[in-house]
């Protein structure tokens, strides 16, 4: 598999040592339910996991839960909650809300509470090796001595600088430098520290909980690419400062979900909770919805594209129902078909080969769904079903039960039925009738499709 790094601007093969692949994604700031801009990395990488387990892999999936933070500390102070009790409130619900996107759990899923003790270690050990200092009770990274800065995110002295005024501070000897250790203010968490109370900064946490889980190096590290500076250009500087070793050997960042292209934003208003979008349009939609995009663009978000997905996916479950109506022993009449599975499979996993395709490999899904009812032989659907049910495993779609949402089995039956006494007409040279049955069973989206074999219903999404 090859995938595009930030950092080379190009194409890369994965090439993890061991067979084991070391991956790290951004998680939630926990002080408040996410968004489904929010959604989009956590569903795209826990895809990107799935498939490399499924080509032999081993993958330690690391996401963390960022529980201390200005903005936990200023939601507890408007509600008169403690800050602590407010973050782990919005990590359950979180995990709530990944059960809800169907994203399996991370192999560990570390709160930054949890590593306080390390971060001021790792801290330590970058003022021993001259890339830090300290300013009253506060130690900021000396972004001079790490020659690298920039490279990652790609911006000049001057695009840094801006980026940079967001942490104003004329104690620190450059505008650049960042914030590693952040002295306590009163009525805000705190820890001990050889500097004094405090906490740490926010690029400080996820390096020190990535280099105690993964090691040194991770073969992946993934977010939104919003995430790239200051962040993960911070991130980086951190561990090559500190180990002199690479510190990633892809970086992945995802596009940003856009509204009238502008980006999802709490701040901005523009945003819908993920668990109402569920609610709405159902799990399987919404991963459909973000994997039918390549997941380095930018995607705008709609109520529209959302029941263009959900209706994709519908007429997938309702061929799946047609197929399971097929007996087990059925098997496709035609050699050709087999040839044409066996290439559309390959397909398949070369689009996710070449830079996580996914929008590529749901068209080979679909177009194997058109073919079969292109050749309309039952042994062809059920064959063409199984395809399906294998190949989309990895992308966590089409594993529910098959049969059309709106229908329940009492009313399978009677559509059974309403065959059964069709065929019977039309035995008895009664079309007319036979017909009227056809035309009503339309009008109300079941279609009727005549064949060797005898009569299918499809629902029409």
């Amino acid at each position: 598999m090859r995938l595009y790094n930030t950092l080379t601007k190009g194409l890369e093969e994965l090439r993890p040592e061991g067979g084991t692949v070391r991956m790290y994604v951004c998680g939630p700031t926990v002080y408040d339910l996410i968004h489904i801009g929010n959604a989009r990395p956590f569903i795209v990488f826990d895809a990107l996991r799935r498939v490399l387990e499924a080509r032999g892999l081993r993958v330690i999936y690391v996401q963390n839960v960022t529980d201390v933070d200005d903005k936990i500390i200023r939601r507890a102070q408007e509600e008169g909650r403690d800050p602590g009790e407010l973050a782990l409130h919005y990590t359950q619900e979180y995990f709530a809300d990944l059960e809800r996107l169907g994203v399996r759990p991370p192999t560990y899923s570390p709160p930054a509470t949890a590593f306080i003790p390390k971060m001021v270690e790792f801290i330590q050990k970058l003022l021993e090796k001259g890339h830090a200092y300290v300013v009253d009770g506060d130690v900021y990274f000396s972004v001079r001595t790490y020659p690298g800065y920039g490279e990652l995110s790609g911006r000049s002295a001057e695009e840094q600088l801006a980026g940079a005024r967001v942490e104003v501070d004329e104690r620190k000897r450059d505008p650049l430098d960042f914030a590693l250790w952040k002295r306590a203010k009163p009525g805000e968490p705190h820890w001990p520290s050889p500097w004094g109370e405090g906490r740490p900064g926010w690029h400080t946490e996820c390096v020190v909980m990535s280099m105690h889980l993964l090691g040194e190096t991770l073969d992946i590290h993934a977010g939104g690419n919003d995430l790239i500076f200051p962040h993960h250009e911070n991130e980086r500087a951190q561990a090559e400062s500190l180990t002199g070793k690479t510190f990633v050997k892809i970086w992945l960042h995802n596009g940003m979900l856009t509204v009238r292209g502008e980006k999802m934003a709490k701040s901005l208003g523009n945003f819908y909770y993920a668990r109402d979008v569920v609610r709405l349009f159902g799990t399987e939609a919404v991963r459909y919805f973000y994997l039918s995009r390549h997941w380095r663009k930018p995607l705008d978000f709609s109520f529209e594209a959302l029941e263009e997905a959900k209706a994709a996916v519908s007429r997938v479950y309702n061929f799946l129902a047609e197929a399971g109506r097929v007996p087990a022993e059925v098997q496709p009449q035609d050699q050709s078909f087999k040839d044409f599975l066996a290439e559309a499979e390959k397909k398949f996993w070369a689009e996710l080969d070449d830079d996580f395709n996914t929008p590529g490999a749901l068209a080979v899904l679909q177009e194997i769904v058109g073919e079969a009812y292109k050749r309309g032989e039952p042994g062809a659907i059920r064959e063409a079903a199984l395809a399906v049910r294998r190949l989309s495993r990895p992308l966590g779609l089409f594993q529910g039960e098959a049969g059309a949402p709106e229908l329940g089995k009492l009313a399978e039956e009677l559509l059974d039925l309403i065959v059964d006494l069709r065929a019977r007409l039309r035995q008895e040279k009664n079309f007319a009738l036979a017909d009227k049955i056809r035309e009503k069973l339309s009008k109300l989206g079941v279609e009727l499709r005549d064949g060797p074999e005898g009569t299918r219903w499809v629902l029409r999404v």
